[in-house]
């Protein structure tokens, strides 16, 4: 007999975009029997995996060094030991679960056919010298990277040596990409994504970047091609990326979804608040419903920085200022104007979506959070004690935190400026392309630097300090309101929204130091506003008579890059209700889940390798994992 489901109002929201209730949202009325947990039909495990992941296959990959391709990142990510790029023996602590290898659609095929001598590439100038560099490899085949890298950002690549759809080599590359996915991806126990990473730069570099995943397997996959951004065929504009998504769907009945790149080398283009820049046009209705039909994800976090906060948005948020990437766009040919950065973090942007969807009546930046690595190295290694760059060039060596990363005239950035970073979690209620895949267009994700903490986080209307009790918090969370990606909707009269929000520590990693919930709003003149509450936290601190609470403390020894969890918490739970609410008033929020301070990379490779860092170069953070939002609009 089938269990009868009760439904809350706000779960009832929560449509999915097929038009038929989420089975995430609901929860039994009332136990079968005994056991609390027979019936239960609500994600109850959180899958780990890394959804930008770049192999070989990869024009700048390849230059970089990297000769790892798709089947060796698949078994990495499996957990099993391999020999990477510099010839280092390589394992993850723990396997993922999930995958997505998301090589480069422009030139994809591009460097296997220059490493191995192509006689048409080798007939170019251009394609000969980069040639030699790449069998020199070390420094030089670096230099070949950046200029393979400049060429392309700048749109001035050699037409003799690009590999687009229609040519014999990007077919075949694209067959190998969906056969590895389709040989690896085990239902039950490991899933492989097919899918791509568009890689917009507007000229002179503005990274627009957006990761394409599929829910679909091969027969539907091979019958398209991924977009590019070279004519004729491809396009540098995101509307053109939407359009080429709705024909794959229209015509092979599948179903794909795109992750913006975390925004911080776009120069203030990834969220535009009234002008699209790639067209010049006013922001409109169309365009909104547009985009949230098909980027539901944002990667907060990765390699290249994180996206969350700023200080210079956040001046009043003292960890706004984690692992920054704001000195310019991706080729550093444009230096950062303080202007720019509204349109590049998370924050920021969710707030702005707000006003938007005043003005439009549509939310362009409804997105959920997850992190992911960028890694270039076909590994997907984001913990500080194990992080093997962003590409094969940057792999650990006594020197690499020291080289110049990148420079372009006076901008550079130095190798210690990479960021072991992130994973994305995905409450799922099965390790299937298709659970996977609903999950993370519902938004019920979240994203982490590296750490894997587990964390709930539900908005309602009637959440209690009873509910914080319990073991199992989420019956509770489903049953009385909705999950990370939800909708409150309609305050009811005289009640302020609630929520309930849970973190159990990495049992490899730090202790929690505190959960936050930072709230976003649009408050009666249409200006942006934000707070930062802590909710919860450890070692029973008293906030100031600033209302801050104290620091955690700091056990980490950077001469011997340890640290001990004789400080913080192994768990935090919390039920928290908005004491600042204004029914008339959109807003949104989120949870933050800070560690304590524990070794960053550079003191692993401090020691490792018995160098000493620059002054300045940082020893330890704190890790973080940030949730995708709740949002409350007006009735």
């Amino acid at each position: 007999m089938a269990t009868a489901l009760a439904v809350s109002p706000a779960a009832a929201q929560t449509i999915t975009d097929i038009g038929t209730i989420d089975s995430s949202t609901v929860a039994p009325s009332k136990p079968p029997g005994y056991s609390p947990y027979a019936g239960r039909n609500f994600p109850s495990r959180v899958f780990w995996g890394d959804t930008h992941l770049h192999t070989s296959a990869s024009m700048d990959a390849g230059a970089f060094g990297n000769r790892l391709g798709f089947e060796e990142a698949y078994r990495f990510a499996r957990g099993e030991e391999l020999t990477s790029s510099s010839g280092q023996r390589v394992k993850l602590s723990r396997p993922l679960d999930f995958l997505a290898i998301t090589d480069h659609s422009d030139n994809m095929g591009f460097f296997p056919a220059l490493f191995a001598g192509d006689p048409k590439m080798l007939a170019d100038p251009t394609g000969r010298r980069w040639y030699d560099l790449v069998q020199k490899g070390g420094e030089d085949g670096v230099k070949a990277a950046l200029e393979i890298i400049d060429n392309f950002s700048r749109g001035t690549f050699p037409p003799a040596l690009q590999f687009l759809p229609g040519s014999d080599g990007y077919r075949s590359t694209w067959d190998q990409i969906i056969a590895a996915a389709e040989k690896y991806n085990e239902p039950g126990h490991f899933t492989a994504f097919i899918g791509y990473e568009w890689t917009s730069q507007v000229p002179p570099g503005n990274n627009l970047h957006r990761v394409v995943i599929y829910r679909d397997g091969a027969e539907q996959a091979k019958q398209t091609l991924p977009f590019t951004t070279y004519p004729p065929a491809g396009s540098t504009t995101p509307e053109d990326l939407w359009k080429h998504l709705a024909a794959y769907e229209d015509k092979t009945g599948g179903r794909v979804l795109a992750i913006s790149h975390n925004g911080n080398l776009s120069n203030g283009w990834m969220f535009p608040t009234e002008t699209n820049p790639a067209t010049g046009q006013p922001l409109s209705k169309d365009y909104a419903e547009t985009r949230a039909r098909w980027e539901p994800l944002y990667e907060v976090t990765q390699i290249k920085g994180d996206g969350e906060a700023h200080p210079y948005l956040s001046p009043n948020d003292e960890f706004a200022g984690y692992e920054l990437w704001d000195k310019g766009n991706l080729n550093l040919s444009e230096v950062k104007k303080p202007e720019m950065l509204q349109s590049e973090y998370a924050r920021t942007a969710l707030q702005t979506g707000l006003q938007l969807d005043a003005k439009l009546g549509v939310n362009p930046y409804k997105f959920g959070m997850i992190g992911s690595t960028d890694s270039h190295t076909s590994l997907s290694t984001a913990e500080e004690e194990n992080f093997f760059g962003k590409h094969s060039g940057a792999e650990p060596s006594p020197h690499r935190a020291t080289h110049e990363f990148m420079r372009n005239g006076d901008v550079f950035l130095m190798g210690w400026q990479q960021v072991a970073s992130g994973y994305a979690g995905v409450w799922a209620t099965d390790n299937t392309r298709e659970a996977l895949w609903d999950a993370l267009r519902r938004k019920e994700v979240y994203g982490t630097t590296g750490p894997r903490m587990l964390v709930r986080f539900f908005g309602g209307w009637d959440f209690t300090e009873a509910d914080a009790q319990s073991r199992s918090p989420a019956f509770a969370g489903y049953s009385k309101g909705v999950p990370m990606g939800g909708d409150l909707r309609a305050a009811p009269a005289g009640k302020s929204p609630s929520f309930l929000v849970a973190a159990l520590k990495d049992p490899l990693g730090g202790n929690l130091d505190r959960i936050q919930i930072v709230k976003g709003w649009v408050d009666a003149a249409g200006a942006r506003q934000e707070k930062v509450y802590d909710v919860v936290w450890s070692d029973k601190r008293v906030p100031g008579t600033d209302g801050k609470l104290p620091p955690v403390g700091n056990t980490v020894d950077v001469a011997t890059a340890t640290w001990t969890n004789t400080i913080g918490a192994s768990e935090l739970i919390k039920t928290w209700t908005d004491p600042d609410f204004d029914p008339a008033l959109r807003a949104v929020y989120y949870a933050r889940v800070l560690e304590i301070p524990t070794p960053r990379w550079t003191a692993y490779d401090a020691v490792r390798f018995g160098v000493k860092m620059p002054d300045g170069v940082p020893m330890f953070g704190q890790e973080r994992a940030y949730t995708s939002p709740i949002w409350y609009t007006p009735g």
